[in-house]
């Protein structure tokens, strides 16, 4: 047995021992999947996405998924031959990068004992080879189904060259969106509230839903775990060389958060909130970047507009119609548009767009 193998079974047998006493309770575990499901899915269909899926999880060799791209010390674990099981994913949900040094796992980890074993025992509902796991129900017989009632024979397929051509459009393409079509596409939210959803809801309310949906990525404070975004702060700091772009320090409009929560968000799993969540998980951000101090603030589609965000001012219409260039309709200069030798005036990693990187390296602009 290679030497971190033994490593991860010895801490694997600390941390789990006390867990796997625990009374494992599969449905209790759903709810804490919840935080698991922006990065990873399990059940019917399950993908691949920022993390493995984790249907058979249990007995499964670590990074043996194909076509998935691990990181190399999660590699170098299953070459040394690492099995999920009980002990290792116990001790791996505890603390990852404590277990595994070098793993692209951003969760911070499962605190409590009770929520590790009650998610051990979801996971297990989808590996029905785990060796612990409880013995899967005897499935029901299924029906033999009657025999369905003769139909009329299929029409043969008509041949595009034979098929009628459409009388509408420019190009006879397709047809016209229906109206819930249009409707279900048509979800964007004006800075003015045009587009805002009729709902509402509290900090209070907001509190729970991005604890479970949202921290496990942003934080618990919208502080950003590992590098992901930073929510919450950075007021004051935008004339800074490395300035914290948040929705309390940079964002002008209150209704870009609410559109991208909408649209987007949680990552992996988008447009699975309500708009009354929606409406609290806002509220909540509010809340954590001082915005709103009461805890009991409601907002909703009738106060939306009444919330602006502090850097608003700062920012102004697009006018590069009015811009000389545009207004002439002239061609855009190509070359030698400014005379003289073109100097680097700043670096893109002060412009906040590349990585950490040495001093001296990197793109900047020009003049």
């Amino acid at each position: 047995m290679s030497k971190s193998l033994k490593l991860f079974a010895a801490i694997g047998l600390i941390l789990a021992s006390t867990s796997l006493a625990q009374a494992q309770d599969a449905d209790a575990g759903a709810k804490v999947f919840k935080k698991c499901k922006a990065c990873h899915a399990v059940g019917d269909g399950a993908r691949n996405r920022v993390g493995p899926h984790l249907n058979s999880v249990f007995g499964r060799k670590a990074a043996s998924i194909e076509g998935f791209k691990y990181s190399k010390a999660m590699s170098v674990a299953g070459s040394g031959g690492l099995v999920w099981n009980d002990e290792t994913l116990a001790a791996f949900l505890t603390k990852p990068r404590k277990m595994m040094k070098g793993t692209k796992m951003a969760f911070s980890g499962l605190k409590k004992e009770k929520d590790r074993a009650n998610l051990l025992a979801f996971l297990k509902s989808f590996s029905p080879d785990a060796a612990s796991a409880a013995a899967p129900e005897t499935p029901k017989k299924q029906e033999i189904a009657a025999a369905p009632a003769p139909t009329e024979p299929k029409a043969k397929p008509v041949a595009a060259k034979d098929a009628p051509i459409p009388e509408h459009g420019v190009f006879h393409l397709g047809r016209a969106a229906l109206v819930e079509e249009v409707k279900a596409w048509d979800i964007d939210i004006r800075p003015d509230g045009q587009g805002l959803p009729t709902g509402r809801g509290t900090v209070a309310q907001g509190e729970p839903i991005y604890t479970e949906n949202c921290a496990v990525c942003h934080g618990d404070f919208g502080e950003g775990t590992g590098r992901w975004p930073i929510l919450a702060g950075g007021q004051n700091t935008l004339t800074d060389e490395r300035p914290e772009k948040t929705i309390g320090s940079y964002w002008p409009y209150l209704s870009t958060v609410y559109d991208y929560i909408r649209r987007a968000m949680p990552f992996g799993d988008a447009r699975s909130l309500s708009d009354d969540d929606v409406y609290a998980v806002t509220a909540y951000l509010l809340f954590l970047n001082d915005i709103v101090t009461d805890e009991e603030f409601e907002l909703s589609n009738e106060n939306f507009n009444n919330t602006r965000l502090p850097n608003e001012a700062n920012f102004f219409a697009d006018n590069r119609k009015e811009e000389p260039q545009n207004t002439a309709r002239s061609e855009p200069c190509m070359t030698d548009c400014k005379p003289g030798k073109a100097e680097v005036t700043m670096r893109a990693r002060v412009l906040d767009v590349t990585p950490d990187s040495k001093e001296g390296e990197g793109a900047g602009a020009i003049e």
